[in-house]
C-alpha cells in the first residue's frame, strides 16, 4: 500500500458536493491513508469499517488534543480561557470523561428523550405553519436549524431569543471551511461565548430552574464534581453539539429523499420505515465528514500500518460507512436496509450521548415535513445545492417548493 500523502480537495466544489468517489478510491487503495484534510491539517485516515470500529475503542487513541504532536491543533483553539474549551467530555479521557459524562447522561436517556416527543412535534408543526402561506422556503433556515436550536435551548434553559448570538459564535469557532480558521476571529467568538455563558450560569445560580444547566450548577456548587472551567466547557459543548449535527441530519435526509424519488415514495407509503430511514441517512451521508479525530498516545499499528506517537488519527466514518465488506451495495440509498450499524455516532465510551435526541428530532422533523408538505420538491436542480466544505457535512441551504396540508397540523408522527 502506498503511503503517499493525499490531499482532500475541499476547495473543489465538485468534491464538496460529492466526496464519495474519492473516498471509495481511498478505501480501495488501503485501510489507512496519510491525508491533508480541511484547513491543511495532516491525519491518518482509517477507511474501512472493522478497522474504524476497533480504532474507536483503541486504548492508546486519545480524545484529548493535548496528546497530539501537531502544535497547530492547539493553536486553532481560542487563546483566551483555553482551558474552558478543552475541559469537556468530548475532548477528555477516563477518569475525567467518565465523571463528566455521568453528570449529564440522565438527561439523554431513551425514556427522558421520549418525554420530549410532544414538545418537539409542537415545534415542528409551528415552524411549518409559519412557512405554509409562502409555498416555498429554505428548509435549513426556516426548519432544520430552528427546530434543534429551540429544543436544546429549552432543555438547557437558554433563552431562545439568544440563539442567533450563540449560533454566530459557534459558527465562527467550529464551522470551518477550506482554509485554517482566523485565530483572532476564533478567539473573539470564544470570548463573547465565554462571557455569555458565565453570565447565564450566574443568573441560573441565583434563580435555578428545571433545566440541565441548573442541575449542572448544583453538581458544581454542592457536590464539587465540576470546577468552573468544566462547567463552562460542558455548557458550551451541550449548546453547540446539541444542534449542529442535527441540522445536517435533517437537511441531508430531506435532500437525499428528494434526490431519490423511489425512496421518498416508499417512506410516504409506509411511515413505519422512518426510524430505519434515519439510520440510513446517517450511514449514507452522515453529518460528520470525513470522521472522528483521535490522537496516538504511543506508536501504534492499525491494519498493519505503523502510526507514530502524537499523530492525528481520523476514523473516517463517512468512508467506512460505505465499506462494501460490511454494507451490501453501500452507495445505494436504501431506507429499508437491515443491520445498519453505522459509525456516524461513534463507538465505545465516546458514543454520542445525544444520539437518542438526534434520532427523535430527525424522525419528527422529516416525518412531519413529508406528511404536511405533500408537494415537497427541490426549487433548484440537485447539483446546484451547496454543501458545507469541511468537517461537518450538510446542505448550506435547501430551497424547496411545496403544497401544504393544514389538515395534518398537530398530528403525531
Amino acid at each position: 500500500m502506498s503511503q503517499q500523502q493525499v490531499l482532500l480537495p475541499y476547495a473543489d466544489p465538485a468534491f464538496v458536493a460529492d466526496p464519495f468517489p474519492l473516498y471509495r478510491q481511498l478505501r480501495d487503495d488501503g485501510p489507512v491513508r496519510r491525508a491533508v484534510i480541511a484547513g491543511g491539517l495532516e491525519a491518518w485516515l482509517v477507511t474501512r469499517y472493522e478497522d474504524g470500529l476497533a480504532a474507536l475503542s483503541h486504548p492508546q487513541l486519545s480524545s484529548d488534543v493535548r496528546d497530539a504532536s501537531d502544535p497547530g491543533l492547539i493553536e486553532r483553539l481560542p487563546a483566551t480561557h483555553r482551558e474552558s474549551v478543552l475541559r469537556n467530555m468530548l475532548r477528555s479521557d477516563p477518569p475525567d470523561h467518565t465523571r463528566l459524562r455521568r453528570l449529564v447522561s440522565k438527561a439523554f436517556t431513551a425514556h427522558r428523550v421520549a418525554e420530549l416527543r410532544p414538545r418537539v412535534q409542537e415545534i415542528a408543526d409551528r415552524l411549518l405553519d409559519e412557512i405554509a402561506p409562502t409555498g416555498r422556503a429554505d428548509l435549513i433556515e426556516t426548519y432544520a436549524l430552528p427546530l434543534p436550536v429551540t429544543v436544546i435551548s429549552e432543555l438547557l434553559g437558554v433563552p431562545v431569543t439568544d440563539r442567533h448570538d450563540f449560533q454566530q459564535w459557534t459558527d465562527d469557532m467550529i464551522l470551518r471551511g477550506t482554509e485554517p480558521p482566523d485565530p483572532a476571529r476564533v478567539d473573539g467568538a470564544w470570548r463573547q461565548m465565554h462571557t455569555y455563558l458565565t453570565s447565564l450560569l450566574e443568573a441560573k445560580r441565583a434563580r435555578p430552574g428545571d433545566d440541565l444547566l441548573s442541575a449542572l450548577i448544583v453538581a458544581r456548587d454542592e457536590e464539587q464534581r465540576l470546577d468552573e472551567d468544566e462547567l463552562i466547557a460542558m455548557a458550551f459543548l451541550l449548546l453547540a453539539a446539541g444542534y449542529i449535527t442535527t441540522v445536517n441530519l435533517i437537511g441531508s435526509g430531506i435532500a437525499a429523499l428528494l434526490a431519490h424519488p423511489d425512496q421518498l415514495r416508499m417512506l410516504r407509503d409506509d411511515p413505519a420505515l422512518l426510524p430505519g430511514a434515519i439510520e440510513e441517512f446517517l450511514r449514507y451521508d452522515g453529518p460528520v465528514n470525513p470522521g472522528i479525530a483521535r490522537f496516538a498516545r504511543e506508536d501504534i499499528t492499525i491494519a498493519g500500518v505503523n502510526i507514530p506517537r502524537g499523530a492525528t488519527v481520523l476514523v473516517a466514518s463517512a468512508i467506512a460507512d460505505r465499506d462494501p465488506e460490511h454494507f451490501p451495495e453501500p452507495d445505494r440509498l436504501d431506507i429499508a436496509r437491515q443491520d445498519n450499524a453505522h459509525l456516524a455516532f461513534g463507538h465505545g465510551i465516546h458514543y454520542c450521548l445525544g444520539a437518542p435526541l438526534a434520532r427523535l428530532e430527525g424522525q419528527i422533523a422529516i416525518g412531519t415535513a413529508l406528511r404536511r408538505l405533500p408537494g415537497l420538491a427541490l426549487a433548484v436542480p440537485p447539483d446546484e445545492l451547496r454543501w458545507r466544505p469541511g468537517g461537518l457535512r450538510g446542505p448550506e441551504h435547501l430551497p424547496v417548493t411545496f403544497t401544504f396540508d393544514d389538515a395534518t397540523a398537530g398530528s403525531r408522527s
